[in-house]
């Protein structure tokens, strides 16, 4: 009796053990320096209220199989934190700095939410970090200067946060990047030149950004260029002659200054924005430009409007300092319908060929007004056009382009 209660005892002793070491397996796949940096990274985050991202984080099963959470062996090599889904409300608290800890690491993101405090510098020593998106959160301070080490990173997208200081000069030497996202933060100082042969998207709009940019300060490659709502000045011309690959540009609401180059109505664009600058000079497209939109609103423009311009669908003139008759060109595109918005006014336009019986299509919008000339035709125009219909004749004899 007692031999046999004796060997219950040992059986059960086993049984403890093995269930022990099964439950030990579960996690010890992965290294340990990962699993422990998990743990810290789990302390520091928590779910909003709505989210439950963090259900799955139970550290007596394997880490490997957590949400947002990716291996490959015994390394977390993509660390996605967050409900990706639309309307999520993501999480709230701070990265932890053993984040540097998980070395095979490609692959950072943060999805929105109320993620606070500055960038840990332990994010640089993630060596094989290609991708690194904390976007739409509140993180704050200055971007690290050593993110610079991270030699393979591709994209970087720090948008819509509280960052504030310098775009660190080290960012521009990456050799890698393709996309860098920096808009809707309190960045200050010049844009560093970007030596990347393979940057194709650049967005530093709505930041307090200052100084000139150097003609061979970006890239040929870049397809998608937006530096607007700063504080930029300068000639541009030379620079955005060699961006022959733009299909995207966006420099408006700075004080940009200089022509702007005839050849880059020629570039595969489908929307360009230069208003609100201090462009000057003659507008002459070097071709019949395919743009479907281009603002180059409330500048310094002067001279005639190339008829070159009539092909663009929504063509902003106004508020510059044009001079003579409305190419023909125009009129048959607008009555025909093939210009949807075709704002001439605040200039000093002496004429335009049109018959005051012509019906402008409901799809069309054409605005006049406050020109050196009596419109033949009365169009609504925007509220901020003003009331006044004409300019003053002095205005017109004093400025003749």
């Amino acid at each position: 009796m007692i031999k046999q209660e004796r060997m219950r005892v040992v059986s059960y002793a086993l049984f403890l053990v093995a269930l022990l070491q099964c439950r030990f397996l579960a996690f010890a796949i992965l290294d340990p320096l990962d699993f422990l940096a998990l743990q810290s990274i789990r302390k520091s985050l928590n779910d909003l209220p709505g989210s439950n991202f963090f259900a799955s984080w139970d550290f007596t099963s394997d880490p490997c199989n957590f949400a947002g959470v990716y291996c490959e062996s015994d390394k977390v090599i993509a660390l996605n934190l967050g409900d990706p889904r639309a309307g999520s409300p993501g999480l709230t608290g701070r990265i932890d700095p053993a984040i540097g800890k998980l070395s095979a690491l490609a692959e950072l993101s943060i999805v929105p939410g109320r993620i606070f405090r500055s960038l840990p510098q332990s994010i640089s020593q993630l060596k094989e970090l290609r991708f690194l998106a904390i976007s739409q959160n509140f993180i704050s301070g200055d971007i690290p200067a050593t993110l610079g080490q991270l030699r393979s990173l591709k994209t970087l997208d720090f948008s819509y946060n509280q960052l504030t200081g310098e775009i660190p000069r080290s960012i521009g030497t990456l050799p890698e990047l393709t996309n860098v996202i920096l808009c809707h933060n309190h960045l200050s100082g010049t844009v560093p030149p970007f030596v990347s042969q393979v940057l194709s998207r650049l967005d530093l709009k709505h930041n307090a950004l200052t100084g000139s940019l150097a003609p061979d300060s970006l890239p040929p490659s870049l397809q998608s260029l937006t530096l607007s709502w700063n504080q930029l000045t300068g000639a541009v011309d030379r620079l955005l002659s060699r961006l022959d690959q733009l299909n995207y540009l966006d420099l408006s609401l700075n004080q940009f200054t200089g022509p702007i180059p005839g050849r880059l109505f020629s570039f595969p664009i489908t929307n360009l924005q230069l208003e609100r600058n201090l462009f000057y000079g003659a507008v002459q497209p070097a071709d019949q430009v395919t743009i479907s939109t281009v603002d180059l609103s409330h500048n310094r423009l002067s001279g005639q409007i190339s008829p070159l311009l009539s092909t663009v669908q929504n063509l902003y003139l106004n508020n510059n300092r044009f001079t003579g008759q409305v190419p023909a060109s125009f009129v048959d595109r607008l009555l025909s319908a093939s210009i949807q918005i075709l704002y001439l006014q605040h200039n000093y336009l002496t004429g335009i060929e049109i018959k005051p019986t012509a019906e402008i299509p409901l799809s069309s919008s054409l605005c006049l007004q406050y020109n050196c000339m009596v419109s033949p035709i009365q169009t609504p125009c925007p509220l901020k056009a003003g009331k006044e219909k004409t300019r003053p004749t002095a205005q017109c004899n004093e400025w003749k382009g």
